[in-house]
């Protein structure tokens, strides 16, 4: 076959991609060419559910081993690597900061990794979540973690995927947090065993996750409406039902619901005007696929200070 006609199919194939896909194929390569470090920085393997797992493993270099440090889980995206996340949240110089360790799991798939979060009790699910388990196992066996306070985040399908950890893991995982979440619009499956504190952050111009849900071109069909998500959120940690609302900025709002049962608050901001993107993280992906980006908040510092009010012990550092 000639240069000529291999050029042409592969075109053929490029335009007849849903736009969604080509802003993956875009993200990717765009990684891959100016961050080639990003598809191969991972430290560490699990066997789990007989498969390789991979992670990548902060831990600061200060780090007192006598005294128990809390443990921030954070799931990078759809299409991408731990090292993305690690790139985007800025987690790492946090950690330095407030003396914790940050775990970034790697997802499953071809090219860039992704977690399955949507659906019902399905088998399908489960293997990212007792890899997770398992990975909270292991770590807890060779660091000293503070196992009332592990916290697990994460942005768009991460964002999701910490989303049903709330729900399957809601006896390990203290608090979430979740950035531009791609979110299962159903709570029927969700099992209540515990309220769980959530922070959440979304642009209210996201044109992948959508602010009001439904349908985008570039993320498809089925994303709830993120509000009304997060008033049943807050209806499920039996808070008060008229939330506190602030301006943060002049473009950042925040609800915050309180009263909450055993103290599982509920925070949200909503950034006006911003796309699918970390406030005040890392810009990876050009403006004009995925939306505006605002650096007017930095939901890594907001979480942290969420995470560290909250355990399962129940008590704070307020």
């Amino acid at each position: 076959m000639n240069i000529k006609k291999i050029l042409l199919r592969t075109a053929l194939v490029i335009v007849g991609l849903p736009i969604i896909a080509l802003v993956l194929l875009f993200a990717f390569f765009y990684s891959v060419f100016y961050f080639p470090n990003w598809t191969s920085a991972t430290n560490g393997t699990i066997i789990s559910s007989g498969a390789k797992r991979e992670y990548l493993l902060y831990v600061p270099k200060n780090l007192d081993p006598a005294k128990p440090a809390p443990l921030v889980v954070t799931l990078h995206t759809s299409m991408s690597w731990p090292s993305a996340a690690m790139a985007i949240s800025h987690w790492n110089r946090v950690a330095d900061e407030n003396g914790f360790i940050v775990v970034y799991p790697a997802g499953t798939g071809w090219g860039g990794a992704s977690w399955e979060m949507k659906g019902s009790e399905t088998p399908s699910r489960m293997p990212d979540v007792i890899f997770i388990s398992q990975l909270i196992d292991k770590l807890e066996a060779s660091y000293n973690i503070d196992k009332s306070r592990i916290y697990a985040d994460g942005m768009s399908n991460g964002g999701g995927m910490a989303f049903v950890l709330s729900c399957t893991l809601s006896d390990r995982i203290a608090g979430v947090g979740l950035v531009s979440a791609g979110l299962d619009p159903g709570w029927n499956w969700c099992a209540d065993h515990r309220p769980v504190p959530v922070i959440a952050f979304h642009g209210a111009a996201d044109p992948i996750c959508p602010y009001n849900g439904g349908h985008t071109r570039l993320g498809g069909d089925g994303f709830p409406n993120i509000p009304a998500f997060m008033a049943t959120w807050a209806q499920r940690n039996s808070c008060v039902a008229n939330p506190i609302e602030s301006t943060v900025t002049a473009d950042v709002t925040r609800l915050q619901y309180t009263n909450c049962a055993d103290h599982a608050d509920v925070d949200f901001y909503t950034i006006r005007n911003e796309g699918h993107q970390w406030p005040g993280g890392k810009r990876i992906v050009a403006e004009f696929l995925v939306g505006r980006y605002s650096h007017s908040i930095d939901a890594t510092e907001q979480m942290w200070t969420f995470f560290r009010e909250h355990s399962l012990a129940g008590n704070s550092e307020r």
